[in-house]
């Protein structure tokens, strides 16, 4: 029997654009139309992004991996979580990341009701080295430990041991796949993801000098580096900085561009972005990194380059931009490819979960 009320624990801001994110709300949207009375528990900056949110106050950006965390550490917000979980009397808790600092810990010391635990990070974890036991202990308080990559359990088996049930990242295939495209005033290249070194965007400003003259770059997010990069590169007027979008936004201008690129150097656990742009059906170049090849297969979903070559990454641009049968025969794969990951298929995974660990209750 499906749990009647699942609590949803997201450590990072719901109004920051983020993968993890952007899984949560989207899973949350189609468990409720499966029927189940989802209820989300997370910072937010802002009004909530969506129906069905608690949220426990601001995040405070934390340095983390090399990124910045959108998290909520600090004592208010644990205080309005475990007064959240006190009340709403939840059948399941999914904890996505639930070890990182601030609700997820609180949440699995709590142990509130029986825990699903989602692990989304791969390539390295300062926390889970520096506190390896505690950590341990933790993780074995959850009902089922699951992961959405081979990197991403192998790291949560390298630092905290158990068991973990492969999942993956889930996309909303029409909602991508039906947005209106934005207008563009020629061959257009799109970026998506926040300005810091792994994501590679300095990289790509530089594959930029190797392209012609009429190409447009579109840098959708922000970041650490985004001062500099604007500084650096404000003699190209091809660039347009476009700060963080919606999630309508972003799949309108994934439909009006012309190529997506991912030219990340690592440290990414699943391309969800790559799905994204499948089904939006726009042309992909990327990283040729582990995260993004268990997404897109090299030559037949989308071009893959070696990671931080700008010359290589504008070779593959210029072949993406210029089309053709076999451009649109990896568009088409593509497509195909995209509906193997739908969020539908992954809620039947989540449910099948959520009744295994409401059953321990």
């Amino acid at each position: 029997m499906t749990p009647r009320r699942v609590g949803m624990i997201c450590p990072y801001s719901l109004t920051v654009h983020g993968g993890v994110q952007e899984q949560v709300l989207g899973l949350a949207r189609v468990l409720r139309q499966r029927g189940v009375d989802v209820r989300v528990i997370g910072p937010s900056d802002g009004p909530p992004p969506d129906v069905g949110i608690t949220t426990v106050g601001a995040s405070l950006p934390t340095a983390a991996n090399g990124s910045i965390a959108p998290i909520a550490p600090d004592l208010p917000a644990q205080v309005r979580l475990i007064k959240a979980l006190w009340n709403e009397d939840f059948d399941v808790l999914h904890l996505h990341e639930p070890l990182a600092p601030g609700i997820g810990i609180t949440s699995v010391l709590m142990q509130a009701a029986p825990m699903v635990g989602t692990f989304h990070a791969a390539g390295r974890s300062s926390a889970y080295r520096w506190v390896n036991r505690g950590c341990r202990a933790l993780r074995s308080r959850l009902s089922i430990a699951c992961a959405v990559s081979a990197e991403a359990e192998a790291l949560a088996s390298q630092w905290l041991g158990g068991d973990y049930e492969r999942v993956f990242n889930g996309i909303d295939v029409p909602y991508y796949a039906n947005a209106a495209p934005t207008p563009t005033n020629g061959p257009t290249v799109l970026f998506v993801g926040r300005h810091e070194e792994r994501k590679g965007l300095r990289v790509l400003l530089e594959a930029a000098k190797h392209l012609p003259a009429d190409v447009h770059i579109w840098v959708a997010s922000d970041g650490d580096e985004t001062a500099a990069l604007k500084r650096d590169f404000a003699g190209d007027g091809r660039i347009e900085w476009l700060g963080r979008l919606s999630s309508q936004e972003k799949a309108s201008r994934m439909a009006g561009a012309s190529v997506f690129c991912a030219p990340s150097l690592g440290g990414e656990s699943f391309g969800i972005v790559l799905l994204e742009a499948m089904s939006a059906s726009t042309p992909i170049v990327a990283s040729d990194i582990t995260g993004y090849a268990n997404v897109a297969r090299n030559g037949t979903d989308a071009l893959l380059v070696e990671p931080g070559d700008p010359v290589a990454l504008a070779a593959s641009l210029r072949t993406a931009l210029t089309g053709g049968v076999e451009i649109d025969t990896k568009v088409e794969r593509g497509n195909e490819r995209a509906q193997q990951f739908s969020m539908q298929a992954l809620a039947d995974l989540y449910i099948d979960m959520y009744e295994r660990a409401a059953a321990q209750r």
